[in-house]
């Protein structure tokens, strides 16, 4: 009884608040950014950012950039702000011509903006020249009390220019393409391109941020690498650059380090052989109640195809973490930002997944060994309901799609970009590459050829085999029954229609991927498997099933290794070096109460639960500022008053207070919070 009133009364409040303050509190759903095109602010006006960075601070993100004139002269550094980094409200031009005089008349490229937490003062560095030529090759500072006020110009100089240094004949080093960096210890560095961009030069800035105080390093030299991006991440320093090609696209790379002076790897190529059409600008961290996630943002110059600056073009992608030593630079064609969670995802639309069946011999598409690898082999299997048996369709153009496994989000690829009969098929992460694009052809009777962009093969059964682990490969169309599949749409997904096809903005080079090495596994290592099942502890039906189960990430602590749940609620993270300390297992989503559990010492393979008795997790632990406290208590139920009735699509709905993924936040959500209210991660 004393229960029932304490809901009764717990009830009252939500529905008080709800009313109270509903209208006025508001949360942007999450929205897309199309890639290859110009952005455009909440006014509905073209971003002029180029080049530039961006910032977190105050509940803000703020973006920084370029706005030139058609001669390329400085017009000023635009600043925009947003809460979810795809709603820009343009906030002016923080830096003019008329903000002194050397600005007059100049070329400013890549401003880059950090903020002082010592002086409480926000301190912009750039690449100044004199508007005639680009011999001065000079950094230039300016700074603000606010991160989108009128900042003042301190001037523009030589890195280094009093210490007798000289750089093709003049004091100083040369200073191009430019970044900035702080460190966890709150020390701040500046990165910029000399030696005519033979050189990367690190230098390490005085406490106030607005002068050079030593070299710290000299960075691959004479390998001519411009447009910097320097991030940290598990204690490794990562330096992503481009080469230097004008304003034509070239291949990425980046490197690591465990210091910033020394240690560098070798460069490694980052993304396809133009990194997808773009020059990087900044690189910035997304931190999320789920995950950290990295944001890859870049220019696609329009002087690549005889443009004006101004007609220039944005690509933003997630830049993912393999290891600690391994980056990857995925593209898609659009992307959703999902800040509260941190989460940053390709926007496929409201698709359906299919199985794919094969004609012949009546067996389905999949991945073999269920695997999330690259290189893994593509191959034909009897029907077992698993993820790896799932595929989406994403639009490209023409008619063509990419093809996506739901397990892995890896996609359909043709190895080696093969053009010959017998190519092998395989998954591989999404590069943009015509290997990667396949045309479903109708047959008749449900039937369809899928036909590849580069070589013009269809999906071909090896030998016309029956069995279950015959090699899928690319063949020349015989109209074989082999050759013909059925897409059948799985129970559970989204019902609505297959995108339609839709047109992309591209420039005139076409997108060519580089070859793939052949994925080997380090020499000596041993390491094992975790796997197992999720599911939430509430009551949902099938339409619920595919939603409430995906997305769990599972993190092994001290290792770096993470997977995220299935629409199963099945993870397997590979590749876990053993430990003879056990494991500890922490498990957390965007509305969910932390998890953790901890493991003994295993030399095999560990299933850590199964789909009859999977993992069970709490919602009701929501976000406010980005932040959970490991608690379902009142400060969550307000957080749910405030959004309470709101419907996905409208302003009022907040994701992380839809804890049964409905699209709706009403009575449901309310009843799972009291579910475990006042319960914390210690009492699971």
């Amino acid at each position: 009884m004393v229960k029932m009133r304490c809901f009764a009364l717990l009830l009252i409040f939500v529905l008080l608040i709800s009313n109270i303050f509903g209208s006025f509190i508001t949360q942007a759903a999450v929205s897309s950014l199309k890639n290859g095109t110009q952005f455009k602010d909440t006014s509905g006006n073209i971003i002029h950012a180029h080049g530039g960075s961006l910032l977190r601070y105050g509940g803000y993100y703020y973006w920084y950039g370029e706005y030139r004139d058609d001669s390329n002269f400085f017009l000023g550094v635009r600043c925009y702000r947003s809460t979810d980094l795809t709603n820009w409200e343009y906030r002016g031009e923080v830096l003019k011509p008329s903000s002194a005089s050397e600005l007059n008349k100049c070329n400013v490229e890549r401003p880059k903006v950090i903020f002082n937490e010592n002086t409480n003062e926000f301190v912009m560095w750039m690449h100044w020249e004199n508007g005639k030529d680009y011999g001065q090759a000079r950094a230039a500072v300016a700074y603000c009390k606010t991160p989108d006020g009128n900042y003042t110009y301190q001037g523009s100089f030589r890195p280094m220019a009093n210490s007798g240094v000289t750089d093709h004949g003049l004091s100083g080093y040369m200073s191009r393409d430019c970044s900035l960096f702080v460190d966890t210890d709150r020390k701040a560095y500046f990165i910029s391109a000399g030696n005519e961009n033979m050189d990367l030069m690190l230098y390490e800035l005085t406490s106030d941020y607005k002068n050079v105080a030593s070299v710290k390093a000299k960075l691959f030299a004479g390998q001519q690498r411009e447009a910097p991006c320097l991030i940290k991440r598990n204690g490794y320093y990562y330096l992503i650059t481009s080469g230097c090609t004008g304003w034509g696209p070239n291949q990425g790379k980046y490197a690591y380090s465990q210091s910033l002076s020394s240690g560098w790897s070798t460069l490694t190529n980052l993304g396809d052989s133009t990194t997808y059409n773009s020059q990087p600008a900044y690189i910035i961290a997304i931190q999320g109640a789920a995950q950290t996630s990295y944001l890859y943002t870049g220019d696609r110059w329009a002087g690549a195809w005889g443009g004006k600056v101004n007609d220039s073009q944005y690509v933003w992608l997630p830049l993912e973490f393999e290891s600690d030593t391994k980056l990857q630079l995925p593209f898609y064609n659009s992307i959703k930002i999902d800040v509260a969670s941190g989460i940053i995802s390709e926007d496929t639309g409201n698709v359906e997944c299919y199985k794919l069946v094969n004609e012949n011999s009546g067996k389905v598409l999949a991945v073999k060994d269920g695997s999330t690898a690259d290189g893994a082999n593509i191959i034909q299997q009897t029907d077992s309901g698993s993820s790896s048996q799932q595929w989406y369709f994403s639009d490209t153009d023409s008619g063509y799609k990419k093809i996506t496994n739901v397990k892995s989000g890896k996609v359909l690829d043709v190895s080696d970009q093969s053009k010959d009969d017998g190519g092998s098929v395989i998954q591989w992460i999404s590069n943009g590459g015509a290997n990667q694009q396949w045309k479903p052809v109708d047959n008749g009777d449900g039937y369809y050829k899928i036909v590849n962009r580069n070589s013009s093969k269809v999906l071909d059964v090896y030998k016309q085999a029956l069995e279950d682990g015959a090699l899928v490969q690319q063949w020349s169309d015989m109209g074989a029954s082999n050759q013909y599949w059925k897409m059948v749409a799985v129970q559970g997904t989204q019902t609505t229609p297959r995108p339609t096809v839709t047109s992309t903005a591209t420039i005139p080079n076409t997108v060519t991927p580089t070859a793939k090495p052949t994925p080997t596994a380090t020499a000596g290592t041993k390491v094992i498997k975790i796997s197992g099942y999720i599911k939430p502890d509430f009551s949902f039906g099938t339409d619920l099933a595919i939603k409430v189960r995906k997305g769990f990430t599972v993190e092994v602590a001290g290792t770096g290794k993470t997977a995220v749940s299935d629409s199963n609620g099945y993870f397997e993270i590979t590749d876990v070096p053993q430990l003879s300390t056990g494991y500890s297992l922490k498990i957390n989503k965007l509305q969910y109460l932390l998890r953790q559990i901890n493991t003994s010492q295993a030399l095999n393979d560990i299933v850590i639960s199964t789909a009859a008795s999977p993992i069970i997790m709490w919602a009701g632990d929501i976000a406010q500022n980005g932040a959970k406290d490991n608690t379902i208590n009142m400060t969550d139920i307000i957080e749910l008053a405030k959004s309470f009735n709101g419907i996905n699509g409208d302003t009022k709905y907040k994701p992380g207070c839809d804890l049964n993924e409905d699209d709706t936040i009403n009575m449901t959500d309310v009843m799972i919070i009291a579910q475990h209210f006042n319960k914390t991660s210690s009492d699971y």
